[in-house]
């Protein structure tokens, strides 16, 4: 199932196209990872470096530690990549940065020395869609007449 997919940062400004061999992905609990997106977690799907082309520039890095660098977008501040400073085969992207993310599938778990368990079982908590919050909802229509898409 080799396939080339899309994605990018919030405003616009980075996109890119990857082609991808699979739906898998993981799970990251490392503490540098709930540091660096101000989560519990983030969802990474690891790609080939020779696969993925930065269709209109490369994001801006942040060496988050002596091993590895972060990608980013300046303007917006969306999270993009992991990669090690002593690049292999393969990087990470941010599974939220695809267009398309809900097609990829959790695998594994990964710096589960930093799991916050009560946070990956949550499906005995009350689900709220965004247009059932008045609060959300509202400002969204004040602001453009619709919710987002």
């Amino acid at each position: 199932m080799t396939e080339t997919l899309t994605g990018g940062c919030q405003c616009g400004r980075i996109r890119y196209a990857v082609t991808v061999q699979d739906d898998d992905a993981y799970l990251c609990h490392c503490r540098m990872c709930q540091r660096a997106t101000g989560g519990v977690s983030i969802a990474f799907k690891g790609v080939r470096i020779a696969d993925l082309e930065w269709t209109t520039r490369p994001p801006e890095r942040f060496r988050s530690s002596p091993i590895a660098e972060r990608g980013f977008c300046r303007e917006c501040g969306t999270p993009l990549t992991f990669e090690f400073l002593k690049p292999g085969e393969t990087t990470d992207l941010t599974v939220g940065s695809f267009d398309d993310p809900g097609r990829f599938v959790p695998r594994h778990h990964f710096g589960v020395e930093s799991l916050h368990e009560a946070w990956i079982d949550t499906h005995a908590l009350p689900r709220i869609r965004s247009e059932d919050n008045p609060s959300t909802s509202d400002r969204w229509m004040d602001a453009i007449g619709k919710l987002p898409d």
